[in-house]
């Protein structure tokens, strides 16, 4: 749905706040035109659209609701009557922008008909879900660590732990910023997340216990603690069904476009 420009959104906010009730007879009828400005007639339908698109946002349906969708439009064809009249209506990018918006709206429209009379089976996205689950296996590790420069500070940091320091308190003089200020925090995590050194050490390590020898990365020298493991299993069927399905409909998109663009001529 189209979603209305911040100065429309405003006029009609405005018009919501400052509107008196109006009578129910003066509601659009069904068909014809809803209004006539300066012998301008507003279509039913322009009425139609804008309506459904303020419910689209959430706005309750009422008698009110349908007499400020009227008086904006109202408003617009007013200002789209001066705007024709003045020097700008024959500005050149003015006219460029009108087209692009032009063909941004029944381009979008031809997509999602196109998505309808496609739709995507649930045979489909089952096929993709198993490929998913597939690809979600293995074990995930939740874990802490301390970075620091040399091993010698490393080093320093696993005798502190010997002796009963806490692990979350040494973490405060890590150079990673990202999990200093949490203990050294790094949440859950495959293996295949780190670098080759860290999870080789990670995945060795038993539950409750960290690395006495300091290991070495690019990044420098890591006290690792490994706090818990578990099975990592893909999510329900139901609950990625939706992502699923935008991303079979997306690539479904790719696919006739770049087929369009095949037999095109372009020159």
């Amino acid at each position: 749905m189209h979603t209305p420009t911040k100065l429309a959104a405003a006029l009609l906010a405005a018009t919501l706040v400052s509107l008196p009730a109006v009578a129910a007879d003066k509601a659009p009828a069904k068909g014809g035109a809803v209004a006539t400005v300066n012998g301008v007639a507003i279509p039913q339908s322009v009425f139609d659209t804008f309506y459904a698109e303020q419910k689209s946002q959430g706005i309750p349906d009422s008698d009110k609701l349908k007499d400020a969708v009227r008086e904006e439009l109202i408003r617009r064809e007013l200002l789209l009557q001066e705007a024709k009249k003045s020097p700008i209506a024959k500005d050149p990018q003015v006219a460029a922008q009108a087209e692009l918006a032009r063909q941004a709206v029944l381009i979008r429209a031809y997509i999602q008909d196109y998505v309808r009379k496609h739709p995507i089976s649930e045979a489909q996205l089952k096929a993709e879900y198993d490929v998913l689950k597939g690809q979600v296996s293995g074990t995930e590790y939740k874990a802490r660590h301390i970075l620091v420069e040399k091993e010698e500070e490393a080093k320093i940091i696993v005798d502190n732990l010997k002796k009963g320091a806490k692990f979350d308190e040494l973490a405060k003089q890590s150079k990673d910023p990202g999990s200093k200020d949490n203990g050294g925090d790094l949440g859950w995590s495959a293996a295949g997340a780190y670098v080759p050194p860290f999870a080789e050490a990670l995945t060795k390590l038993e539950k409750g216990k960290y690395t006495e020898t300091p290991v070495k990365t690019q990044f420098g020298w890591h006290v690792i603690q490994l706090e818990d493991s578990r099975k990592q299993e893909a999510p329900p069927f139901e609950a990625v069904k939706p992502q699923l399905e935008q991303r079979a409909n997306q690539q479904q998109i790719q696919k006739m476009v770049e087929e369009l663009r095949a037999k095109a001529k372009v020159n």
